[in-house]
């Protein structure tokens, strides 16, 4: 990861160099590397950074501590760091100091591309309206929601989002604005919002390698469920409990990921109190993301009923390891988790859940073995087909197209009044 540091003076050298050259990007995320709980996104950004061709020169600005926690990164806070081919600025908010190093090194840089990771986040709000009022110099602006936009994630803080937007809403139109939607449905997301809106680029996640084929795990006559993912509202754990309820064949669910919302973890807490047998059901902690890939190998299944997934680091995960998931309809995966990834819930609500995950522990060792090894053929195939290409690099390739204004009275007819949508030949949705 971020190995060696730098001073501000190396960073403008540096960006100096690269700028007689290349595309200059800078990047802005809420939580990076060596961070980690704050789940699927700092993996994409990485994957972005780290894909990215030698015409494309990247600056990334993030927080200097991961998501929850009091404690800065040792060794980085309020300092500039390499990772790969980029420049890290690990801010902390708090302290003017770090604030004055950053704008000495992005005072006088000229971008091509500011490429903000969420909506809502401080670390997109500020730099976009620095850039819209001339106070960062960046010819276009790209906008990741990362699934902000679906309407599972609209209806968390509904109020509050409705009010930002109305009066943020402006910001985020005019043609330097592109979108970047990690397929179909998050681009009618985002156009549902915005009906306007330029999509520069439709590209999913890179995904994990695929691990190699594991042995067969123990016969036993439990199946054996986890659920690994951040514990939030969003991945739905608390239906997973009550879905539990419904099940007859014996099960062991083992629970992992950080708790993101104590509120919501009360009320999880409450159902398992509640289950017929509390003690099938473990809480495990936290994983590392290097710990993922084993972790999902020694179990049958792994059960994600999540409420939506603009990508779905944990779904890619759990079949690049061969275990086959349970998951909602309203992730990107729905194809390849029919293709023989796993199981495909389409109504919400526990009986539904409990119904599924009875027939999965009713199913045979031979039976889970072989689901395994289908899940991560699943996967293998559909890795197989996927763009390798950096995001940033096809909204190097969109943003050559000029943007033009629409005439008052219309557009003649083949007039482009967008950047073309730049699309991997395969994603998630379209196998």
């Amino acid at each position: 990861m971020a190995g060696d540091t730098s001073s501000a003076t190396d960073v403008d050298e540096r960006a100096a160099d690269a700028g007689k050259k290349s595309f200059r990007v800078l990047v802005t995320a809420g939580y990076f590397s060596p961070g980690w709980r704050a789940g699927g996104p700092v993996r994409s950004i990485a994957d972005t950074l780290d894909t990215a061709s030698g015409e494309v020169s990247t600056t990334l600005l993030t927080r200097d501590r991961d998501l929850g926690t009091r404690t800065a990164y040792p060794g980085l806070s309020g300092t500039w760091a390499r990772h790969g081919r980029t420049d890290v600025f690990y801010l902390g908010v708090r302290r003017p100091a770090h604030w004055w190093t950053l704008w000495r090194a992005l005072r006088s840089a000229r971008y091509d591309l500011l490429y903000v990771n969420s909506v809502w986040s401080a670390f997109s709000i500020l730099p976009v309206a620095a850039a819209r009022l001339g106070l960062l110099r960046a010819d276009r602006i790209l906008v990741a929601p990362r699934g902000e936009f679906g309407a599972a994630a609209l209806d968390l803080h509904r109020f509050r989002k409705r009010v930002f937007l109305a009066g943020w809403r402006w910001m985020l139109r005019g043609p330097r604005v592109l979108w970047h939607a990690t397929g179909p449905h998050e681009a009618a997301d985002i156009r549902r919002i915005l009906p306007r809106a330029r999509m520069a680029v439709v590209a999913p996640a890179a995904g994990p390698e695929p691990r190699p084929a594991p042995a067969a795990l123990p016969a036993t006559d439990e199946v054996r469920l986890v659920f690994l993912s951040r514990i939030s509202p969003m991945k739905n754990l608390d239906l997973v409990l009550a879905a539990l309820a419904h099940v007859r064949p014996p099960v062991r669910l083992d629970v992992y990921g950080p708790v993101e919302d104590a509120r919501y973890w009360q009320r999880c807490a409450e159902l398992w109190s509640a289950l017929p047998d509390p003690s099938v059901v473990r809480y495990c902690g936290e994983l590392r993301p290097e710990q993922v890939g084993d972790t999902f190998a020694r179990y049958d299944a792994s059960v994600l009923p999540t409420r939506g997934e603009n990508f779905g680091n944990a779904i890619a995960e759990s079949m690049a390891a061969y275990c086959p998931v349970v998951c909602s309809d309203r992730t990107p995966w729905t194809t390849v988790l029919r293709d023989g990834g796993g199981q495909v819930l389409t109504e919400l609500t526990p009986v539904a859940l409990g119904a599924l995950l009875s027939r999965i522990a009713a199913a045979t060792p031979e039976q889970r073995q072989a689901a395994r090894r289908a899940a991560g053929e699943a996967y293998r195939r559909w890795r197989l087909g996927r763009c390798r290409v950096s995001v940033l690099d096809q909204a190097r390739q969109a943003i050559g197209v000029p943007a033009r204004r629409v005439p008052p009275q219309g557009r003649p007819p083949g007039t482009p009044t967008e950047p073309p949508v730049r699309r991997c030949p395969q994603d998630p949705e379209q196998p």
